[in-house]
């Protein structure tokens, strides 16, 4: 297996690292909030929020909780390599 791959598997196992979540959801939190007021605030408050939206809403909270994950991820195996 490629060493490309193999750490593409250990990231994907990294997601469910409960080690990692904490972070990650505080992130997706706050970051999350502020990206969904920029995008989706407007269409919120005139009550324009479509289903497409919605699904758009839940990506705005879901990317940066997956960037927190792989920031943490990768900071731990530079610890590892030292």
């Amino acid at each position: 297996m490629s060493s490309w791959l193999m750490g593409l598997k250990q990231f994907a196992l990294s997601l469910f690292d409960r080690r990692f979540m904490p972070t990650a959801l505080r992130v997706a939190l706050i970051v999350g909030t502020i990206l969904f007021a920029i995008n989706h605030g407007s269409a919120l408050l005139a009550g324009e929020m479509t289903q497409a939206r919605w699904i758009s809403a839940c990506l705005t909270y879901g990317v940066p909780c997956l960037v927190s994950i792989h920031g943490q991820f990768v900071s731990r195996i530079k610890q590892r390599q030292r």
